[in-house]
């Protein structure tokens, strides 16, 4: 029941041009996918350096290339995009990432972009090392790839700025008119959430759904609804980006913080590469540790859904 990338795609064009170039030319930490990693990184106000022991458990062929070779499918807001529509050079939450794990781990992570569905097969062909592109870790996937999890992605709600209605969590949209896409995980939450409203003694929810998200949210602008119910990292990049992050609140659910139904995202990496996949999971713990990770993705509008801890190959079904 947990959202996927081939269940939904976000498409943000003009809000992840513009805040894109802004993050890109005032940070100074999204750039050309291959350049060579430092021996320090400055990214999300965190500086970033490199572990010579972690850098000594890579295998030998990735510490000879000095490159972890990244597929990833761009664009996907708020986790890959290009700096530039029509150019080349990568931002988001998993470029950001691979770059902090690549200069802590004292290789370059190269990204280039590939086709979803192609991935997974890319990895098995041994074009690729690893992936990072908000993929969902799972029971199937995992029979052929490891995963070395950093976020907990659901379902989110975004409400207008203010949050005029108060809105804490799924139990206070009973009663209220809610928007939403057709054809989602979200609306099935929503349709499944009634017999808890039902159970609590409240009105039932009136959903609206909307054939695109970005009609969900014109109603939320307009007051036709009490809130927009997407994807978790849909809604934080949302929030943040939409009028310069003035037109919307995620609320996040003490409860959920990662969204309801979430589950884990990973990087993927080749099963043949059991000691890469052993030195990204430490250098991520690390990133964790000193709080990177988390900076990362409130840099994305998402902090509510980093890890708590590096986990391998998470997902139970």
């Amino acid at each position: 029941m947990t959202p996927t990338r081939t269940l939904q795609r976000i498409v943000l064009v003009t809000a992840i041009t513009a805040l894109a170039c802004t993050l890109a030319a005032c940070s100074g930490d999204a750039g050309a996918s291959h350049s060579k990693a430092p021996a320090t990184l400055e990214v999300a106000g965190v500086t970033v350096t490199t572990d010579s022991a972690l850098h000594a458990a890579l295998p030998d062929a990735i510490k000879k290339s000095g490159t972890v070779r990244v597929a990833t499918d761009v664009p996907y807001a708020p986790f890959e995009m290009f700096v530039k529509q029509g150019g080349s050079d990568l931002t988001g939450l998993d470029y950001d990432l691979g770059q902090a794990l690549g200069t802590r781990l004292g290789v370059t992570f190269a990204f280039t972009p590939q086709k979803f569905d192609g991935i997974v097969p890319a990895i098995q062909a041994g074009k690729f090392d690893a992936a990072m592109s908000a993929i969902t870790d799972n029971k199937e996937r995992q029979q052929v790839v490891d995963f070395v999890d950093y976020s907990q992605s659901g379902s989110g709600i975004l409400v207008s700025s203010g949050n005029p209605e108060e809105i804490t969590g799924l139990a206070d949209l009973c009663g209220k008119k809610v928007a939403v896409q057709a054809a989602t995980n979200q609306l099935k939450l929503l349709k499944a959430h009634q017999s808890e409203c039902a159970k609590a003694g409240a009105q039932p929810m009136s959903i609206q759904s909307f054939p695109k998200d970005s009609d969900a949210q014109l109603a939320l602008r307009a007051g036709k609804v009490a809130a927009d119910v997407l994807t978790q990292p849909a809604a934080g990049w949302t929030a943040k980006t939409a009028d310069g992050g003035r037109a919307f609140v995620l609320v996040v659910d003490p409860k959920a913080p990662g969204g309801y139904n979430a589950s884990p995202n990973g990087i993927a990496v080749s099963r043949k590469l059991p000691e890469l996949t052993s030195a990204v999971q430490k250098a991520l713990q690390s990133l964790i540790n000193d709080g990177t990770l988390k900076k990362i993705c409130a840099k994305y509008g998402v902090a509510s859904i980093a890890a708590a801890s590096a986990t391998k190959n998470a997902a139970v079904d």
